[in-house]
């Protein structure tokens, strides 16, 4: 056999076996049967249906009319990184230096970028569960293994975080705890006096703490949830991630920014450079106006989804077979479905018989499997729909069942 007839290996084999080995988005898999089918509700992805306000996407095309559609500093630019530090001491009242910002392609390359600086292939992270799908895929890129410890959930549907659970899952391999509170996709919010214990905990054992706070506006027992910057210091290894897709309506942007310790900027300058080389510089020009305009767009969209909230879980727990309390914060409920053992074949089953298309609870590991994850970022009608065909389709479900 000449050269010319040699079959190549797959491509596929010569793969990083961490990378060929990426588990599926289970949330996309159901996302894609019904993303171009009209009929369908779709509350599947942590999306609101409300459109970026006007004001930012005319300060993006004044912007680009004025020509800065040119490179820019990798960490951002300056003024956005002022307005960041006026937006974190209007409402948590911290102080947190420009210095110690860097802007990023989204709050997921923030947590991309985090996890690179920090973590070491063959070491831990420790991810409170049910999560985000994409945290623990972002631990195995990096070579690291991410560990689960569950949350902790009551007879009425509530979850809670016990410390030491936390403490017990600790190893020598141990370099990170993750938190994200408000929570996606169990809404529990994280108390001021549970961050310092665990603020303590992590100094006692050297370790680095990242806290996802995307949704710290969407906390409904409080004006706002509490931050890690309230009871940390600037010299605590402290990783803040954070986006401009929630509060702002701004998902598709891909917009967002990590608060690391003092002294770090080279570092994340140079991380910065080297993943994306900075976001678009006509998008940091309409981030800037989310801050200092977009207070009271953000009230509105707190404000509906409070409404929404109470609609989706007040309809959800009449009925049968459904076990769910209100979540604090974010904007998803998670429910528990009686018999239910696949999540994903049950979602697709909802998606394709009441054309409501929710998250699978599997998609955020096992301690999710069984449930189901509701985002409510929606009108009032909306919510009202959806309620309504849910109703009809767990009332015939349990007729039948009779």
């Amino acid at each position: 056999m000449s050269s010319a007839d040699t079959i190549p290996p797959s491509p596929m084999a010569g793969l990083r076996p961490r990378v060929a080995g990426l588990q599926p988005n289970l949330i996309a898999a159901v996302a894609d049967l019904g993303r171009e089918d009209p009929a369908v509700i779709k509350l599947w992805i942590g999306e609101g249906d409300l459109a970026t306000p006007g004001f930012v996407a005319d300060a993006a095309d004044a912007a680009v009319r004025a020509g800065h559609t040119r490179y820019t500093y990798a960490l951002g630019l300056p003024k956005l990184r002022e307005a960041l530090s006026a937006y974190h001491q209007r409402h948590w009242n911290v102080e947190v230096a420009p210095s110690r910002f860097t802007i990023t392609t989204g709050g997921m390359n923030a947590i991309m970028q985090a996890i690179q600086a920090i973590v070491e292939p063959g070491e831990e992270v420790i991810i409170p569960g049910p999560a985000w799908p994409n945290l623990a895929e972002t631990v195995r890129i990096a070579g690291a293994e991410p560990v689960t410890v569950p949350f902790r959930r009551a007879g009425d549907g509530s979850f809670s975080l016990d410390l030491g659970d936390i403490e017990a899952a600790i190893t020598p391999r141990t370099r990170m705890i993750a938190i994200n509170s408000p929570s996606n996709p169990t809404g529990w919010v994280m108390p001021s006096a549970q961050m310092e214990q665990l603020r303590d905990l992590v100094r006692a054992k050297g370790l680095w703490l990242i806290s996802d706070e995307v949704y710290n506006h969407f906390c409904y027992g409080n004006a706002i949830a509490p931050s890690f910057l309230q009871v940390c210091t600037p010299d605590d290894r402290l990783i803040i991630t954070n986006t401009f897709s929630k509060n702002w309506a701004m998902t598709g942007w891909r917009a967002g920014w990590m608060i690391f310790p003092e002294g770090l900027a080279p570092v994340f300058d140079n991380l910065s450079q080297y993943n994306t080389t900075s976001i678009p510089t006509f998008i940091q020009h309409a981030c800037i106006e989310a801050l200092e305009k977009g207070d009271g767009f953000i009230r509105q969209m707190v404000s509906r989804c409070a409404e929404s909230r109470q609609i989706v879980c007040e309809g959800l727990a009449a009925l049968p077979g459904i076990t769910l309390r209100a979540p604090e914060g974010s904007f998803y409920v998670m429910f528990s479905v009686e018999g239910v053992t696949d999540s994903l074949a049950f979602a697709i089953e909802l998606l394709k018989e009441a054309k409501v298309g929710l998250a699978p609870g599997a998609a955020f590991g096992p301690d999710g499997e069984g449930q189901l994850r509701l985002c409510f970022a929606i009108s009032p009608e909306l919510a009202r729909e959806a309620v309504a065909r849910l109703s009809r389709f767990f009332l015939a479900r349990a007729a039948k069942k009779a």
